[in-house]
């Protein structure tokens, strides 16, 4: 039967299984990002965004489709985790922005709001690139308005949405070279057209298929948390504060996975502790002080993914009613009295976030390379930090966007730093006069981005070829400002080759940020190296903790 109008119920079960869906292929999504770094995460980011965005229509069901919208659209803005994320938030808000005074919509309605959401997402991104999610949502919006000046029903408009949008995706990688050179296409538009899938799947009455092993754990871990809850009558009873779960989809050359072992090691972390798994992943649910340390340890034995981290004092305070402040605090420290100046910075690892609050950061988010925070998480600190004139350092590339759009949805006056590194969060912050006016210190920290030269090893996760670099899956590779300059077989050849690569007569100071996966005769090794190689170059060493990359290097 033809669907010619579509209300807030049949629109809220479009969202659910189009995140449903997105979420069973988020590793795929993962698995398209260019660079072969262990970090890859758009289907992470775009999951956790969307399943954000479900949960609040979940929450707030309605038949009128513009309070539907608006559930989706507020939930998708504070989940909104990368660029990805960020611009799947947008996509959905000018969509539900256009329909938002509706009982329900018609088809070229529908086509109509599509391309609010391209107009709306494309305005909030300062150097739109062709080539990635947003061709294809622009691709798509265009054959859904085309085909509706004749098309009345829905769901055939639907079905011509998702075709433009697949053979979109198939062309990305003309026009976006990358994709070309590494033989993909474009992470984020792949996973737009698995969330249009899920839409199609509905108004044709179908179901795609849900994950088992996800919906077994489900089940698990609610009867977990009502056992768990019984022990806890008080929030400051609460021992460890985080429900963290995440899958691991097992990896060659990564620690080879044992059942009993995985689970004894992960008890340290918490309790009330579940794992599932089989040949290929490991689902787990643990309670975890320290969630980062939890997720660090799952990536020894491959990518992770389908990962939610939630405050369970906030949920029990907001449960029992106590008279508490509705946002979460991100320390236990008493709030300060108000000041002019206020950080919120981002960094993965324990010894990086030391680093920072000793050169003056109020507020460590933790986060990064392994786990973007989200639009809320930005919001939280933001309000946590209690000045006029809030100062944030993403320190990633992925989180820019995120950070723009926390400084956006607050009454507070926020400015953000976009550094894209931690060498150059650590140089604006250096740089940072607290008794300069706010246009003179944003002004100054930005200049002082350009003054560091940041560098990371990691190793790659799948053969590629890049820049004509070919790479081999398990190589250590050097990054320099980005981009992949080299490979080797061992860690510190690799250092050392990346040292020599960045290092000039014209600097005068190395920083070395040592991680996870570095030990320390090698780090040893890679001074004495660097003190006899750059003998006109202070060699300075900080225990960063950060997983995956073994070293940061920054030089000025």
């Amino acid at each position: 039967m033809s669907i010619t109008t579509l209300d807030g119920k049949r629109f809220a079960e479009m969202i659910l299984q189009g995140a449903d869906h997105l979420s069973n292929n988020a590793k795929l999504v993962d698995a398209l990002n260019v660079f072969p770094v262990p970090d890859g995460d758009t289907g992470t980011n775009m999951n956790l965004s969307i399943t954000s965005g479900a949960k609040e229509v979940r929450n707030h069901q309605s038949e009128h489709i513009g309070k539907v919208g608006q559930a989706l659209s507020k939930g998708l803005l504070m989940g909104a985790r990368g660029n990805s994320g960020v611009i799947l938030s947008q996509l959905f808000r000018g969509f539900s922005k256009s329909i938002e005074s509706k009982a329900q919509i018609t088809a070229i309605e529908f086509a109509d709001a599509l391309q609010a959401g391209v107009d709306t997402a494309y305005k909030a991104v300062m150097k739109p690139v062709e080539g990635t999610i947003l061709t294809v949502a622009k691709d798509a919006a265009r054959a859904a308005v085309i085909a509706s000046e004749t098309e009345t029903s829905i769901d055939i408009l639907m079905e011509i949405t998702l075709k433009e949008a697949e053979a979109s995706l198939k062309r990305t990688p003309d026009l976006l070279p990358v994709l070309k050179e590494v033989g993909v296409v474009d992470s984020g538009g792949q996973g737009l057209v698995f969330v249009y899938e899920g839409f199609l799947a509905i108004l044709k009455g179908e179901k795609l298929e849900i994950n088992a092993n996800r919906l077994s754990m489900n089940d698990l871990v609610n009867a977990e948390h009502h056992k768990n809850v019984q022990g806890h009558m008080n929030t400051e009873d609460i021992e460890f504060g985080y429900c963290t779960e995440f899958m691991v989809r097992f990896e060659d050359g990564k620690k080879k996975f044992n059942e009993e072992d995985f689970r004894n090691d992960l008890s340290q972390f918490g309790d009330s502790l579940l794992v599932i798994a089989d040949e290929d992943l490991a689902k787990v649910h643990i309670h975890a002080e320290h969630p980062g340390d939890v997720l660090s340890y799952g990536q020894k034995y491959g990518n992770l993914i389908n990962m939610k981290i939630e405050n369970m004092r906030q949920q029990h305070t907001d449960i029992v009613g106590e008279k508490v402040d509705k946002e979460t605090p991100l320390t236990n420290e008493t709030k300060k009295e108000r000041s002019k100046f206020g950080i919120v910075t981002v960094s993965m690892g324990k010894g990086i976030a030391e680093l920072f609050k000793s050169i003056g950061a109020n507020i460590v988010i933790e986060g990064g390379q392994t786990m973007n925070p989200s639009t809320e998480d930005i919001v939280k600190a933001i309000r946590e930090v209690n000045a006029d004139n809030i100062i944030i350092l993403p320190n990633n590339s992925n989180i820019v966007m995120a950070a723009q759009q926390a400084a956006s949805v607050v009454d507070e006056h926020v400015i953000v730093i976009p550094s894209k590194t931690v060498p150059q969060g650590m140089a604006a912050l250096l740089s940072f006069n607290p008794t300069a006016e706010p246009s003179d210190v944003e002004k100054i920290m930005v200049e002082a981005l350009s003054s560091v030269k940041s560098g990371q090893i990691t190793f790659a996760v799948r053969d590629t070829n890049i820049d004509g670099l070919d790479i081999a899956k398990g190589d250590f590779m050097g990054i320099s400002n980005g981009k992949i300059i080299l490979t080797e077989r061992d860690q510190l050849l690799a250092s050392k080759k990346l040292l020599s690569e960045m290092i000039t007569e014209d600097d005068e100071i190395l920083t070395i940020i040592q991680g996870e996966d570095a030990n320390d005769d090698e780090v040893s090794e890679l001074v004495t190296f660097a003190e006899e190689q750059f003998d006109h170059v202070e060699v300075e060493v900080h225990k960063g903790e950060q997983p995956l990359y073994s070293y940061i290097f920054s030089v000025e």
